[in-house]
């Protein structure tokens, strides 16, 4: 394959795969792509460039495996010339068993196409995309990853995420009834204060018997008897 059209492909898969953050860059690695059959073939208009037999593209963060691919690119060179010195990326589409990983996302599916300026690369037939960092993983009739996003659209999806605590209740543990809020407006009731107790009455002191005077006796003068 030559220098040229190992260029175009490089582009091809920058411009289809989502990129990663800052955060997740990793060192720059030259982009090999391995096959059993090579094929270029170009009219006027176009270039077609087809690998096919254990597809295998390695690059930064980056690996593609698949029985086929075909990057399709625009002509802008002269028609005369062999290999146009200037293309422009048209598609690229991945089919058979195609599977991409690039960092901690993995995606399966039977056919991945990417088309210019979409920014996002459109996977088909039984796709999955498997999130290992957070532990979700998409199925649908169609899945779709966003250029320069950690985000998965999709029609008919289903997602299966993380297991989460048990949200049911103990029906052994009782639970203490709420508190009766109070009326807007309602007089609180003073608070009542506590009934005291009357002293005990003190015992009545015993009153000493009274003493018994003697009463005075009183002499009379005799009575004169015979006198009238």
């Amino acid at each position: 394959m030559s220098h040229r059209l190992a260029r175009l492909l490089c582009f091809a898969l920058c411009a289809a795969l989502p990129t990663l953050s800052a955060k997740e860059e990793a060192t720059p690695v030259p982009t090999e792509i391995t096959s059993k059959h090579f094929e270029s073939r170009s009219t006027d208009t176009e270039m077609t460039t087809l690998f096919t037999g254990d597809v295998v593209v390695t690059g930064t963060n980056l690996r593609i495996t698949c029985d086929r691919i075909e990057v399709v690119s625009m002509r802008l060179g002269e028609k005369t010339d062999v290999v146009a010195e200037k293309n422009r990326f048209k598609s690229l589409v991945a089919t058979g068993s195609v599977k991409i990983i690039q960092a901690d996302r993995e995606a399966t599916c039977g056919r991945a196409v990417v088309l210019p300026g979409d920014d996002k690369i459109t996977l088909t037939e039984t796709p999955v995309v498997i999130d290992h960092g957070a532990n979700i993983t998409w199925t649908g009739d169609s899945l779709m990853l966003l250029r320069g996003e950690r985000r998965v659209l999709g029609n008919n999806v289903r997602l299966v995420g993380p297991p989460v605590r048990d949200l049911g209740f103990d029906p052994d543990k009782k639970v203490p009834a709420p508190a009766t809020p109070a009326q807007p407006g309602a007089t609180q009731a003073a608070p009542t204060a506590p009934a005291q107790t009357a002293p005990a009455p003190e015992p009545a002191k015993p009153v000493p018997a009274a003493t018994q005077d003697t009463a005075p006796t009183i002499k009379l003068p005799p009575s004169r008897q015979g006198q009238k």
